[in-house]
């Protein structure tokens, strides 16, 4: 299996769960602030959203310069799991062509002339691609959790779902 083919299928993987928490982002919340500092719910929704598509895109560009950090925001709950999608299929589109070498390869990112991070591209898709996705869908989740909107099932039961209980049940029955 290549390295491109393991991201991908963590990333489809975890698509699943992301498209869940997605799917629960109230309309009429987006410009909720859990506080002053925070992002609003439409910003954080949106930044998810778009977080496979943009990481892939800026690993095939190396030297990268430092992106800005203008945070759109969604304008309606309507258009979180479309973005999504575009989103993971540029992913897609990246991943599957990415050779073993391409992605041991350094990835190099600057301010202006001055070099920030150097890593190989593979590194820069597992923490940012996909370890930040987590985090950030994380905090979209105390959001949801703050308005009082179920919270899907993510690694294991949450205080709204379980899918061990209906298993649980089904087998239960069975016996």
């Amino acid at each position: 299996m290549t390295i491109a083919e393991v991201l991908l299928q963590e990333l489809e993987q975890e698509a699943k769960t992301t498209r869940r928490v997605l799917e629960r982002v109230p309309d009429e919340k987006l410009g909720f602030k859990p506080h002053e500092k925070s992002w609003t719910l439409g910003q954080l929704a949106l930044h998810v959203a778009n977080l496979p598509g943009g990481i892939a895109h800026l690993s095939t560009m190396s030297p990268a310069q430092a992106p800005g950090f203008n945070q759109g925001s969604a304008k309606s709950a309507a258009e979180l799991v479309p973005a999504f999608e575009a989103s993971l299929d540029r992913a897609r589109q990246v991943l599957g062509g990415a050779t073993d070498e391409e992605l041991m390869a350094d990835w190099v990112l600057m301010n202006g002339d001055q070099e920030i991070w150097r890593v190989p591209r593979v590194a820069l898709l597992r923490t940012l691609m996909l370890n930040h996705s987590y985090h950030h869908r994380g905090q979209l989740t105390v959001y949801l959790r703050e308005l009082n909107v179920p919270v899907p099932s993510i690694y294991g039961p949450s205080a709204d779902e379980n899918p061990f209980a209906q298993v649980t049940a089904k087998a239960a029955g069975a016996a």
